[in-house]
């Protein structure tokens, strides 16, 4: 498993936290996801999911991924 912490540009309130949870939460390989307003703890297989899928769908819920990933 991998471990990674990302900054998210643009959450403001817990609807944003939920729907980038649920954007995660979807993908295979995603073991857990802990996301806060502006960040997200994400341990995941990086057999079934690469970190660009993450950020794919991070983004496709309208919010942006800042430097990438740690």
């Amino acid at each position: 498993m991998t471990e990674t912490d990302i900054k998210i540009e643009g959450m403001s309130c817990q609807h944003c936290v939920m729907a980038v949870k649920k954007a995660i939460g979807g993908l295979t390989g995603i073991e857990n996801a802990d996301v806060a307003i502006g960040s997200a703890a994400i341990k995941y297989d990086e057999s079934k999911v690469k970190k660009e899928e993450i950020e794919a769908a991070i983004e496709k819920t309208g919010f942006k991924v800042s430097r990438g990933f740690k």
